[in-house]
């Protein structure tokens, strides 16, 4: 995965806009990931989905405590990118009180398929989610990648959580390893 860059596809959020009014004072947005991307050292983890319980209550709050950390080893930004759509993530931020890790939907799968990290986990009624994953991005190119063991075995009820630890990408950037 290394030196590779990370695929080109557009995501669909919702940005807040005050113009809008109302109750739901929001708007689509397509979000170009190379543009968004472009000239900047990224940390973008990935994980099977909001609400889920590894995901909620240990990986995305520990990047979240971790990001002042990880800004200062030279990221610019951390983002957590899942296979759910915009009103799911925007709910689950609201749920754990982000407020520095940025969420990135991934509705129709387009960029973890394109990643090579499209999983069945049917079995478990989820249907189609990410494997579980991060990397270190810079100016798309992935310069750093930390994935849990397994993810050919998609029939199983694992769900490995050690690779993709915060602490173990914030010391390749603490290392200079990226």
């Amino acid at each position: 995965m290394l030196d590779r860059q990370i695929p080109d596809v557009v995501l669909k959020t919702r940005v807040r806009d005050e113009s809008i009014g109302g109750d739901n004072p929001f708007r689509w947005e397509d979000l170009n990931v190379h543009d968004a991307f472009a000239g900047k050292r990224v940390v973008i983890f990935s994980l099977p989905g909001a609400f889920t319980p590894t995901c909620s209550n240990e990986q995305c709050p520990a990047f979240e405590r971790l990001y002042d950390d990880f800004r200062a080893a030279g990221a610019d930004e951390v983002y957590c990118i899942a296979v759910n759509d915009a009103f799911v993530m925007y709910q689950w931020g609201r749920h754990l009180g982000l407020s520095k890790v940025k969420l990135l939907p991934d509705g129709s799968g387009h960029f973890t398929r394109r990643m090579g990290m499209l999983i069945d986990k049917d079995h478990l009624g989820f249907g189609l989610r990410s494997w579980r994953y991060a990397m270190v991005v810079d100016d798309n190119h992935i310069t750093a990648w930390f994935e849990e063991p397994g993810i050919n075995d998609t029939g199983s009820d694992d769900d490995p959580y050690g690779e993709t630890a915060p602490e173990k990408v914030l010391e390749a950037l603490q290392k200079g390893a990226v």
